[in-house]
């Protein structure tokens, strides 16, 4: 049995590889979980001698298919769990990524699905991210970029969030940015903000750092199925 600090380094781990160019660097690591290089090293091996990840020497660290779909799990059970707290106990999106962050790795097998069955097998969480199948499929999210890549007179929808920081989430809800917003970018200033036009009429200027916290697409980009691709 895993304990919950190798599965949130399995987690960290996919995560970095889905964002950057695996193998991932222990520094990158480190970093990514608020810890020192010598403790993801001694982490890392505990991993790889379970077969979880392999590590090239001077290069870094990824996961091995058992190691992604550990992973995978943990994801799921963290965004099924976000999900249930907002539309079954009336969280707000603002709380739910710390109250996941703790139950997830507590949950039965049993519990997930009743969860997912009591919540009619949702494909995102409250935030847009995607959520993985129980068959653990990867997460195919190659259609999704930064909003702050993007120039001005671009209409796009918003995918999806990120879930960390709350001042952020309440900021974005306040100015009516939330997944499936569709925008036109209709700023991007040298200072460093980004202003966007909604649907409605009204603008909103956002600061890089929460436009790099926003994905987008080309609006209603769907798979053959109708279902997103992110």
């Amino acid at each position: 049995m895993l304990s919950a600090k190798m599965e949130d380094y399995l987690k960290a781990i996919y995560r970095l590889e889905r964002d950057g160019d695996p193998p991932i660097s222990p520094s990158t690591i480190a970093e990514a979980l608020d810890v020192t290089a010598p403790t993801v090293t001694s982490m890392v091996e505990k991993l790889a001698d379970r077969g979880l990840v392999e590590r090239e020497k001077y290069k870094g660290v990824g996961t091995t298919p058992e190691g992604e779909t550990v992973a995978l799990e943990i994801i799921r059970h963290h965004r099924l769990l976000e999900t249930f707290l907002t539309e079954q106990l009336g969280y707000d999106w603002t709380e739910v990524h710390e109250e996941a962050e703790v139950l997830e790795h507590h949950i039965s097998e049993e519990f997930e699905r009743r969860v997912a069955a009591v919540l009619d097998e949702p494909e995102f969480d409250p935030h847009g991210d995607p959520i993985p199948s129980d068959s653990l499929d990867p997460i195919d999210d190659d259609s999704v970029t930064a909003l702050s890549e993007h120039g001005e007179g671009g209409r796009l929808e918003v995918a999806r969030v990120r879930d960390r920081d709350p001042d952020e989430l309440t900021y974005l809800s306040d100015a009516g940015i939330t997944p499936g917003t569709v925008l036109t970018v209709e700023e991007v200033a040298p200072i460093g903000m980004v202003t966007v036009r909604l649907e409605s009429g009204s603008s909103v200027s956002l600061p890089d750092h929460i436009a790099d916290a926003i994905q987008v697409r080309a609006p209603d980009a769907r798979g053959e199925d109708g279902v997103s691709q992110v």
